[in-house]
């Protein structure tokens, strides 16, 4: 069985997507019985042909979940391909004793590696960096039912609905309406329309005389406030420090101990009391 599948292996849902969805459909679903076998050489004795089996008898319900997520402007195609990758993540991860089938376990994975994907390529800027924004992120687009702006009831429900601040549900859903723009003009831009660019109207300070000026006074000025807070330290503590952080090959812990003939545990606490107190005169000057 497994070597009559390896032929479709070699299908992917860009080629043709009608018709990797009529193979994949066409492929015979596993019992049970069937299921923990394939799941229990896998576990145990690392059979490929076994996982492939497993994969393969699974990539309807990849379909089936990319579909839900078709309102992104994603490729359907590229949606399913993330899907399959979290689908062989599950298979790899899936133990045949903890008395659940394949699918329950792997959906988590094929939406987690959607979800990725939809993140890293829904826009330029990304929308959604923590925990509870990717969250909100998807969310707040199934729980909006009108195309205008949320009113103020409407967010403290979401809110309250996805356990995060209603400040949050603004800004996410501000994100969400945002558009992306091209920072130089289009092509067929005319006199009339490419002084709308970013690049038309946003400077480069980076060879601003001014602003170089007062770069190079600034590190002068830090450079010179470094110096004088080690002046400040006691010789030891001034060594620990330049071998630990000024110099390229930097010293470890053990080998400043033999040096000084201390514990390590004393050159880090004498390191610690060094960083303490430069951070001290560096603040005060």
């Amino acid at each position: 069985m497994a070597t009559s599948l390896r032929p479709v292996l070699a299908l992917t849902p860009g080629a043709n997507l009608d018709a990797y969805v009529q193979t994949v459909n066409s492929l015979p679903l596993l019992s049970a019985e069937q299921e923990r076998t394939l799941a229990e050489q896998l576990f145990y004795h690392q059979d490929l042909d076994a996982a492939r089996e497993l994969v393969m008898a699974h990539l309807r319900f990849v379909v089936h979940i990319a579909r839900s997520y078709s309102g992104y402007g994603l490729a359907q195609a590229d949606l399913i391909q993330e899907g399959n990758v979290g689908l062989m993540k599950a298979v790899k991860r899936f133990n045949p004793e903890m008395g659940v089938r394949l699918v329950s376990f792997a959906v988590h994975w094929i939406r987690a590696e959607i979800h990725e994907f939809i993140l890293r390529n829904w826009r330029i800027v990304k929308v959604a960096t923590t925990k509870a924004q990717r969250k909100l992120f998807f969310n707040l687009r199934s729980q909006k039912k009108r195309l205008a702006w949320l009113n103020n009831d409407e967010v403290n429900a979401v809110a309250d609905s996805l356990g995060v601040d209603p400040k949050e549900v603004r800004e996410m859903e501000s994100r969400l309406t945002g558009q992306d723009m091209a920072f130089d003009p289009a092509a067929d831009a005319d006199d009339d329309t490419a002084y709308q660019s970013p690049a038309s109207y946003l400077e480069d300070y980076r060879y601003d005389p001014a602003r170089q000026l007062e770069a190079e006074d600034w590190t002068d000025n830090s450079s010179h406030n470094l110096h004088e807070a080690l002046e400040q330290l006691d010789e030891r503590s001034r060594d620990i420090l330049q071998q630990r952080w000024l110099t390229d090959d930097k010293a470890t812990l053990h080998e400043l101990a033999a040096k000084y003939n201390v514990s390590a545990e004393r050159i880090r606490q004498l390191e610690k009391n060094a960083l303490n107190k430069l951070k001290g005169s560096l603040l005060a000057a």
